[in-house]
């Protein structure tokens, strides 16, 4: 398949940007997923000894990719403690 994408490459000249910037997408897309699989909240991956994470963040704990208007520095905390 690599040797199909390159010998493509090879005859039109203008497919390569094409070809990078699918990659570099593909390749985004992989590390956000990963991204989310390990350092999200919402995901546990072991239940039997921390069945809940979501319960252990702080406020100040910032776990958006990116947050536009929001200085996670400057929370209180409104929610109680289980």
């Amino acid at each position: 398949m690599f040797r199909h994408l390159i010998n493509q490459g090879k005859r039109h000249p203008s497919l390569i940007p094409l070809f990078f910037f699918l990659g570099a997408g593909a390749t985004g897309a992989a590390l956000y997923l990963v991204r989310l699989a390990l350092f999200n909240p919402d995901v546990s991956w072991d239940k039997k000894n921390n069945p809940e994470p979501w319960n252990k963040l702080s406020p100040t704990d910032q776990y958006k990719f990116y947050s536009v208007n929001v200085d996670y520095s400057k929370l209180k905390k409104d929610r109680p403690d289980f």
